[in-house]
């Protein structure tokens, strides 16, 4: 079973028709007995990182999703959900994230050559950086949905495919069993599809 966590913040619902589709169990909770439980947990997340850092703070959930990535448990954050992987992300100020990946988040603004806008929104082909299992349905070149404005970065050694965009956006890492990926899957039709299902086999 895959805890999809409910802290406020998230497109849920796309998200357990996907599941639902491929006839994976899953379930919405913030309860930290039906989290320990599950095989699997999904971080999602839509919106800005210091208010989601706020909201897993005010619901108590870092410590777990922070002890459940310690002992070994396979966790994928989604969009925001993957910015929040990481150490730390500019988006209006400076603030920590979860500490499971190296790296930072900062905005796109800030490198994307002129001309391109910015939230970057639509469609991109996925281009594998290392071989990882979290693909193994997929191909190379598959076409994937993104809406966001900020990027990870500085993420070199855990980043598993990149998509370009006037520069190499980091669309997906990996740390272990901690998963990530930038565009959303449960948007991007048969190639996202592929992805939630790698993921429900690891």
């Amino acid at each position: 079973m895959i805890a999809i966590i409910d802290y406020g913040v998230g497109n849920l619902f796309s998200l357990t028709g996907s599941l639902d589709y491929l006839n994976i169990d899953n379930t919405i909770t913030g309860d930290y007995n039906m989290i320990r439980r599950a095989d699997r947990i999904i971080l999602p997340g839509v919106g800005a990182f210091p208010d989601a850092c706020e909201m897993l703070q005010r619901h108590d959930l870092v410590k777990i999703i922070q002890e459940e990535a310690k002992n070994g448990k396979a966790i994928l954050g989604i969009c925001l959900g993957m910015q929040l992987l990481f150490e730390r992300s500019y988006e209006y100020g400076s603030t920590p994230g979860l500490g499971l990946i190296p790296g930072e988040v900062c905005p796109l603004t800030d490198d994307l050559p002129g001309g391109l806008k910015v939230p970057h929104i639509g469609w991109n082909r996925l281009e594998f950086t290392k071989e990882n299992p979290l693909f193994q349905n997929s191909r190379e070149g598959d076409y994937v949905y993104y809406v966001h404005s900020y990027y990870a970065k500085h993420c070199e050694e855990s980043t598993i495919a990149v998509s370009e965009y006037g520069i190499d956006i980091t669309a997906a890492v990996c740390r272990g069993n901690v998963y990530g990926t930038q565009f959303h899957p449960e948007k991007s039709g048969e190639a996202g599809l592929n992805i939630l299902k790698a993921f429900a086999s690891l």
